[in-house]
């Protein structure tokens, strides 16, 4: 485990997430992935129910280049940035080597069967179990709550990528992932409309470069303005001069970050450190 500013990590590629997820669905172990990037660890920060659903989650990975370059100043380096939207891709081709099946819950209208689309004929052996897409203000409708409830149940799928956005697509995998609790379950944002070409995403050069945000403000500055330039670029700078004072503080084992045993797939873990504030 790497920790950041009071969040838990896993120390995993996206390979070794993929296996470490499928080979507990041979084992008959669910859990949840989340990905978090630099605006859902700000939230943590301040958002204790959020912070809470981190803390719960079996797998956290990092879906943001800064906490990779803040792990990395503060001496306990992320192997690599693992996004919800490759692991869509790389996830299902594994179930399709298995013989796993996924389920895509959300995105925008038409995105979610248009994905299962574009995966199939990338992957032909890739069983999709099913696609929903609930309509606006679902989680207040107890009636269209109960029709979404019921298909996710009757496909009984292995996987199941909820794009609906964070936190929501969190607060409802929280909500409803006892009905299968076999199942593994990621939160992915906008990845359907990254699929099916309806986002154009950044070039290759600029997610390995760690200004896919740049891309992002660019194709829609009006929403996305006050996340990366009003509340996410100061974060960034008090994440910089944690991981600089953190480097600089680590004096042995009682100040490594490093859990305690029994995270990760063998059991749960306590992800997010409570009371932590960036400094």
């Amino acid at each position: 485990m790497v920790e950041i500013l009071g969040v838990r990590f896993d120390e995993l590629t996206e390979a070794q997430t993929v296996r470490r997820i499928l080979d507990a669905i041979d084992e008959r172990r669910g859990g949840v992935v989340v990905t978090p990037n630099l605006d859902h660890l700000r939230r943590c920060s301040i958002d204790a129910t959020y912070r809470t659903l981190v803390a719960k989650a079996d797998l956290v990975v990092a879906d943001g280049m800064p906490i990779v370059w803040a792990s990395r100043v503060a001496g306990q380096p992320l192997p690599e940035r693992v996004t919800g939207a490759d692991l869509v891709a790389s996830l299902s081709a594994g179930a399709a080597e298995r013989g796993r099946s996924v389920f895509l819950l959300g995105g925008d209208p038409g995105t979610a069967e248009g994905a299962a689309r574009v995966l199939s004929e990338g992957t032909p052996r890739l069983k999709v179990a099913g696609t929903w897409f609930p309509p606006r203000g679902f989680e207040r409708d107890p009636v269209e709550s109960r029709r979404l409830e019921a298909a996710v149940s009757a496909a009984a799928p292995d996987v199941v990528f909820v794009g609906l956005g964070s936190p929501k697509q969190e607060l409802l995998i929280d909500r409803i992932r006892s009905l299968l609790p076999a199942a593994w379950w990621l939160g992915v944002g906008i990845s359907f409309s990254l699929l099916t070409g309806e986002e154009k995403r950044a070039p290759a050069w600029m997610r390995r470069s760690g200004f896919e945000w740049l891309h992002r403000l660019a194709c829609e500055p009006r929403r996305l303005y006050r996340r990366y330039l009003v509340d996410g670029l100061p974060f960034a700078l008090r994440l910089a001069a944690w991981s600089v004072r953190r480097r600089f503080r680590r004096r042995g084992p009682a100040h490594d970050g490093t859990a305690a045993p029994g995270g990760g797939r063998d059991g749960p873990v306590n992800r997010c450190v409570e009371g932590s504030r960036p400094a």
